[in-house]
Formats: C-alpha cells, structure tokens, sequence
C-alpha cells in the first residue's frame, strides 16, 4: 500500500485546524452582551485574536501529541533517537509567521482604536479644556504666538472622523474618588451615583479623578479610560441596548478598590426624559429643605409646615386650606 504524502496529510490538517478555530473563535461565549456602538469593533478584533490563538493552540499541542506517539521509546529499543542538529528553512518559517500576525494585528488595532474616536481627527484639534488645568509655564510652551494658546490634545476615547464637527447629544462630567463615582449633569443640575444615558444617543463623558488614579469601565460598552487627578480625559460612546450594565473601576485604587462599582442605566428616550424630570424636582426639593433648615423665616407657612403634614394627621390640601383661613 503506497504510503500517503506528508504534504497531503498537512494540508488536510491545515484545513481541519483552520475550520475549528474559526468556528470556536466566532460562536463562544466568553464576552458580555453588547450594549455600545464602539462594542462591535473590538469584539471583531477579539474574535480574530482568539482565532489565532486557538489555531496556534491546536498546532502547537496536536504537534507534540503527535510526536509523542509517534516517537516513543520502544520496548528493547535502547539506541539513541535520530540526532537533528536544526532546519533553516522551519526556523525562517516560524520567525516569519509570527512576525506577519503580530504586525497586522498591531495595523488592524490601530485601526479600530481610530474608527472608536481614540485617535485625534486630523486638522481638528480637541480638548481646549485641558488648557485650563495647565501651569503658567506648561501654557507659555503651547503659545503660537503672543495671546494665542494651541489646544491641547484630548487623552481618551472621543469624536470619531465622523462626529468631529458634531456636539455630543449629552455631556455628564464624572469624577472617581476613593471608592466612588460621582456623575454631574452640567445642563440639568442634576448629580447621581449612576449614569443615566438615553439609548442612541452619543454621549461624552469628562472624566477627572480626585485623589489617585480611577479607571472608568463598562465591560457591556467595551469601553475603558483612566480618570486622572489633574489631567482631563474622556470618553464618547453610544449607548444601543436598554438595561442596566455595571460600571467597574479597573485600577487599583486603594483598600476598597473591589467595591468601587456603579452602574449606567440606558434608558430609551421616553424612560430618559423622565428620570429626568423627577430627578429635577427631588433636588429642587431637597435643595430647598436645605435653605430651609438654614433659614426657614424665608420660607412661607406652608412651605414651612409642609415637611410635617404626616405628623400633623392631615392632607397637603386640608393643610393649605388652613393656612388660608388664617
């Protein structure tokens, strides 16, 4: 029986590696549910990653199986194994391959870190805000030219080439501190332990830290960037499933680094609308039971009484009815 060609049985290999890794690397399960635009991007990247390795791994292992088996010592067999001193050309293939895989993988990331925002559009400089936390010095080195101050360059994932000349839909400044986020609404007033975003909507994030450095991450958004104490960074996104996703810090930051966590919640644009209207009047609520407990005489005898409808057994009604009365 004539013996089957080597070249034969690699190609035949080649294929069935080939098909197990691609299947294993797009149908597993080891990400979360996507809930971002940017989240496709760098899943596509993933998957191409683990593709690779998994042909490397079913190479690399199924190689040494075999040569386990087939060069075993034999019962008897007490002669020394076949010396083999090397082989250039395997070597010059094994160098080569790798070298191929890192540099398009390090081309295809740059280029998936470029679509996210991360890179800076070319010809439109962001992050004028930076200028406002440099020193008198730091700010005299970016002068072009006497009263003209360069912008400095935004730190973070932000406008892509595509929203570059767009304003974000929503801003919310956020800041970490020991062993919490803080998340401000610049055009509402509103501040909340959660992120509240509308889904569609393309949102910007500033972020600032307090203390050391936090890393703002939300694993559902594939998004993450680190909060640093005087330095301003961000992050723009767009939020495309409703729920509620965690908010995870991915930098040691301290003791309870573990338990800084919070949450984003997507809402669609009805549900967003309002939270924050209910938002709005809880805190003008409580901002004004604060003014009250400073100076209550400013405060009408209702507005003064108000607080204390349950104690007294009576409705808000029968309470302003009294007040009239008198």
């Amino acid at each position: 029986m004539e013996q089957i060609p080597v070249s034969l049985w690699t190609l035949v290999a080649g294929i069935l590696v080939s098909a197990i890794s691609i299947w294993i690397g797009q149908h597993h399960s080891l990400l979360p549910v996507q809930a971002s635009l940017q989240a496709p991007m760098v899943d596509g990247f993933f998957n191409v990653m683990f593709t690779i390795a998994i042909a490397l791994f079913l190479v690399v292992e199924g190689t040494i199986v075999i040569f386990l088996f087939k060069y075993r010592r034999r019962r008897g067999d007490n002669t020394d194994g076949v010396p083999v001193e090397g082989n250039v050309p395997l070597e010059i293939f094994w160098t080569a391959i790798p070298t191929v895989i890192v540099v398009c993988l390090g081309i295809y990331s740059v280029d998936v870190f470029n679509r996210m925002g991360g890179l800076e559009p070319a010809g439109h400089p962001h992050g004028g805000t930076h200028v406002a936390h440099m020193s008198g010095s730091a700010m005299a080195a970016t002068l072009d030219e006497p009263g003209t101050a360069k912008a400095a360059p935004k730190i973070g994932i932000g406008a892509t080439s595509k929203t570059q000349d767009k304003a974000p839909d929503l801003v919310v400044d956020v800041q970490g501190m020991q062993y919490a986020w803080i998340f401000n609404y610049p055009e509402s007033g509103i501040t909340a332990g959660e992120l509240h975003v509308p889904v569609g909507a393309d949102v910007q994030l500033n972020l600032s830290a307090q203390d050391v450095i936090h890393s703002f991450w939300v694993p559902n958004f594939r998004i993450k960037q680190d909060a640093i104490p005087g330095i301003a960074t961000q992050l723009r996104f767009v939020a495309t499933k409703p729920g509620t996703y965690p908010v995870v810090c991915a930098e040691l930051c301290g003791g309870y680094h573990g338990s800084m966590r919070s949450e984003v919640v997507v809402h669609t644009p009805e549900e967003y609308q309002s939270w924050l209207a209910e938002n709005q009047i809880a805190q003008k609520q409580d901002l004004r039971q604060a003014i009250a407990a400073i100076n209550p005489a400013d405060l009408s005898t209702s507005e003064f009484l108000a607080p204390h409808v349950k104690d007294l057994g009576v409705n808000a009604a029968t309470l302003e009815s009294m007040v009239k009365g008198h």
